[in-house]
């Protein structure tokens, strides 16, 4: 029984490696591709956030979707057993289900459920699928194990799982501080739903990516010094 523990324990963390400086250029593609959603919906569709969340909301989670799951699937786990093309599936399947979980939590912290609101919250909820389930869906697939392990006990190893536990983390608390000033009489239209919650979660998505890689270069640095 002990031996075949130990056989079964290393094929849950095989996977890509990547450096801090790979996951940068990660961070600044991705990055790159959301300010191309919003200069696309400026410069485009003539629109924003503000006359139009629906349609802007849409364009963001259509532009960003296809480039995270091109980068997050080579880093899939047991990349010799799950091939490219399986992992770009479950990334599919992730959207889809990380999109339903992000509509139910919405709609039960008070998000409007009217006919006019309800495109608002499928696009958003797309959005933050994207930042949140579908990295993790790339990488993990239906791993249990994982999930737990780096979501619920906070306990990621190495850099690929910090680039999807720290940003996923950020875009959910950028959004819940974000979602602050709906309730105040201010009457601004940026306070109406989603609006200033997108807003929120998207920079809680960047600050993330670099609170990540701050991380990353720091546990290197501890690495080089235990071993000097």
């Amino acid at each position: 029984m002990k031996e075949a523990k130990k056989k079964k324990k290393p094929e849950t963390s095989i996977g890509v490696s990547i450096s801090a400086l790979g996951a940068f250029s990660v961070y600044l593609i991705t990055g790159l591709f959301l300010a191309v959603g919003f200069w696309v919906i400026r410069n485009i569709y003539f629109v924003d956030l503000i006359s139009d969340p629906s349609l802007t909301l849409r364009l963001l989670w259509i532009i960003e979707f296809p480039i995270v799951v091109v980068i997050y699937s080579l880093f899939r786990r047991n990349p010799e057993k799950c091939s490219y093309f399986r992992a770009v599936g479950r990334s599919i399947v992730g959207l889809i289900s990380g999109a339903l979980i992000n509509a139910f939590g919405a709609v039960s912290l008070g998000a409007p459920i009217g006919m006019q609101s309800l495109p608002k919250t499928i696009h958003w909820s797309f959005l933050m699928s994207v930042f949140t389930v579908v990295p993790a869906s790339a990488v993990f697939g239906a791993s249990w194990t994982d999930w737990h392990r780096v979501f619920a006990s906070l306990k990621p190893t190495g850099n690929v799982e910090y680039m999807i536990l720290i940003p996923a983390y950020g875009a959910i608390i950028g959004g819940w501080f974000g979602a602050w000033p709906m309730p105040l009489d201010w009457e601004r239209p940026w306070q109406e739903w989603p609006i200033c919650v997108c807003y929120g979660a998207i920079g809680g998505y960047i600050v993330g990516q670099m609170v990540s890689l701050s991380l990353m270069i720091l546990l290197r640095k501890h690495k080089i010094l235990k071993l000097a």
